[in-house]
């Protein structure tokens, strides 16, 4: 598993470190300290995987990838405006330096993968696992970076490629899809039941990724794509033939278990990798006391983020007969008990909705969204298992996913609808159907929302993505939404479409129809919250919490939370906190740290950071 390569990590530091440093330790083979650094790596398979191993350190940790949506992105709400978008609040001194070490721990393997003893594929498959994470390193340092310079070969310390400028996009991202092509001829593996290795399907599912982005980013990014548009086809066409691979392979599938009431979610909270669909996770292990914290991140008052799902997104949802649910008369005034009723079962398995329950003691109890724990009423169930022991420390033992199959058929859509509408092929009812219909019927959607579409959304276009004319189109961007949101990947989305304005909207939540009304949200016979201004009605209700949201509170502080029309209305949160007026271009791209700066005055600094 991840976790356990992970550890084997440390076990080679140490060998490489003593071999380098020392000259009187010996191996269990008692090969001279002097020739083990290489001799007793690069010499055998064994030494081969071993070295291997330390290639899946440069992965999200365990705990890293649903946490990363939250931080920054624009369908939900925490307990803080993210620096980025607020005035004045990031500098080139405030973000941490891009460090290489990943990057040389992979050149230094591949340059020296090289004994003739060991048959060539079986280096290659080594190699191309390299340069799969290789390809990985330097996708995530150009979404956040831009040009970055490209090093294809171990450097000492005094090298003075170390103070190289950056090198073109072009040359990066040519070299990324060069290495995930060898990587995609040569690993080797096909099938892993825990999903936790690196296996050819994962290298051209990374390439779909990859491809779809850098595709996109050209067709949307006119600026910043540095006049590279009329190369995005190219880049789509990859991304489609890729996630096709996948697709055809018949390797994979959407999980079914449980029916579409559960199926969706139980691909995030079994304690066994679903890896039908997961094609790549970090595992947990109760047996090696490895565990993630997921529960605890969104079921806390003060550890987590608070992160809650706004309304705006959660209005993106289709009806469960395909309908759209923003075409309801007054859908903008229906209640949280109403509102969530007869959607995309996958709303359900997403957020606590009427109904839902989780285990506590023993007992199976009805579980509302907690305002201790939420702004908006729109609490995230999508990565928490449903007992309750889980809720207070580090203790998950489901397995994170860090690539899934519905990713694939995404990416596939998505290019290949982007290439139809270049001109340069074609989206039929069949691929549809495969892909998109296919995620919909998995989540119980009948009726109109199987087919694709013959309108526009005016909704969608109105609220996200005004630039989009294609219907098709569209309808696939609100599905990328739903189906891989938590997962880490928004930013990506929003940042290669160019629609980083999302990340400004104010934060709505719920309809509250009056003050000192308590609010039954589970529908269980029991008032949940009452909302209440100054002073909560007396008697108090026991079970009820009492959320203030007046204008200000004590000490003529304003109230950070409110309600849109003052009595009444959507909840809103944060509302005080300035944002910038606009997504300026700059923001697409980190600054590049002062020490960086300072150790290579050959960089220059990101356009707009200065």
């Amino acid at each position: 598993m991840y976790q356990i390569k992970k550890i084997f990590l440390l076990c080679l530091t140490g060998l490489i470190v003593v071999s380098l440093l020392s000259g009187c330790a010996k191996n269990l083979n008692q090969v001279p300290q002097s020739t083990a650094s290489k001799a007793a790596i690069f010499g055998s398979v064994d030494g081969l995987q071993l070295y291997a191993n330390s290639f899946y350190d440069g992965l999200p940790a365990l705990s890293d990838s649903y946490k990363t949506d939250p931080g920054l992105c624009d369908f939900g709400a925490i307990g803080n405006v993210a620096n980025l978008i607020r005035p004045g609040t990031l500098t080139s001194r405030q973000v941490g330096s891009w460090g290489w070490g990943t990057l040389r721990n992979l050149n230094y393997f591949i340059a020296n993968c090289n004994n003739p003893a060991i048959p060539v594929a079986t280096r290659n498959n080594y190699i191309g696992l390299a340069r799969f994470f290789r390809a990985y390193f330097y996708y995530n340092m150009v979404q956040r970076f831009g040009n970055v310079p490209w090093i294809g070969q171990p450097l000492s310390v005094s090298d003075s490629a170390l103070y190289a400028p950056r090198d073109p996009r072009t040359k990066v991202m040519d070299s990324v899809l060069a290495d995930l092509n060898f990587a995609c001829a040569n690993i080797t593996a096909k099938t892993d039941a825990t999903a936790t290795t690196i296996t050819r399907w994962v290298a051209y599912g990374l390439k779909s990724r990859i491809c779809l982005f850098e595709g996109t980013f050209r067709k949307y990014q006119d600026s910043l794509a540095q006049g590279l548009s009329g190369t995005a086809s190219l880049w789509l066409q990859n991304a489609a033939d890729a996630a096709k691979a996948v697709i055809d392979s018949g390797g994979f599938s959407l999980n079914q278990g449980g029916g579409p009431t559960q199926a969706y979610r139980q691909v995030f909270i079994s304690p066994t990798v679903i890896s039908s669909e997961v094609m790549l996770c970090n595992a947990a292990s109760a047996s090696l006391g490895v565990y993630n914290d997921a529960n605890w991140w969104y079921t806390s008052a003060t550890y987590g983020s608070r992160f809650s799902f706004i309304r705006k997104f959660i209005n993106t949802y289709l009806n469960i007969d395909g309908t759209r649910f923003t075409d309801i008369p007054g859908h903008d005034t229906l209640t949280f008990m109403s509102e969530t009723k007869n959607r995309d079962l996958r709303l359900a398995q997403t957020i606590r909705v009427p109904g839902y329950k989780r285990t506590s003691s023993g007992q199976v109890i009805s579980a509302p969204p907690v305002f201790s724990y939420t702004y908006t009423g729109y609490q995230p169930i999508k990565w928490c298992m449903e007992d309750a022991q889980y809720d207070n420390s580090t203790s998950n033992i489901n397995p994170v996913a860090l690539m899934r199959y519905a990713e694939i058929l995404l990416n596939y859509a998505e290019a290949k609808e982007e290439l139809q509408l270049a001109g340069s092929g074609t989206f039929t009812a069949a691929d549809w159907s495969k892909t998109i219909g296919a995620l919909r019927a998995r989540a119980g959607i009948t009726g109109v929302g199987l087919a694709m579409p013959t309108s526009m959304d005016p909704y969608m276009k109105n609220n996200y993505y005004p630039d989009v004319t294609d219907a098709v189109l569209m309808e696939i961007r609100r599905e990328r939404g739903i189906e891989l949101c938590l997962e880490g990947l928004r930013l990506a989305d929003l940042t290669r479409w160019k629609h980083g304005e999302l990340l400004l909207d104010k934060w709505n939540g719920m309809y509250v129809p009056a003050l000192n009304y308590p609010l039954d949200l589970d529908q269980d016979g029991k008032l949940d919250v009452c909302f209440y201004q100054t002073t909560p009605p007396s008697p108090s209700i026991a079970g009820v919490t009492y959320v203030n949201v007046a204008p200000t509170i004590a000490g003529g502080s304003v109230n950070p939370q409110i309600l849109s029309n003052g009595t009444y209305g959507e909840l809103h949160w944060l509302d005080n906190i300035q944002r910038y007026p606009k997504f300026y271009n700059y923001l697409y791209l980190n600054p590049l740290s002062y020490t960086d700066l300072t150790l290579n005055p050959n960089l220059t600094q990101n356009p707009g950071w200065q």
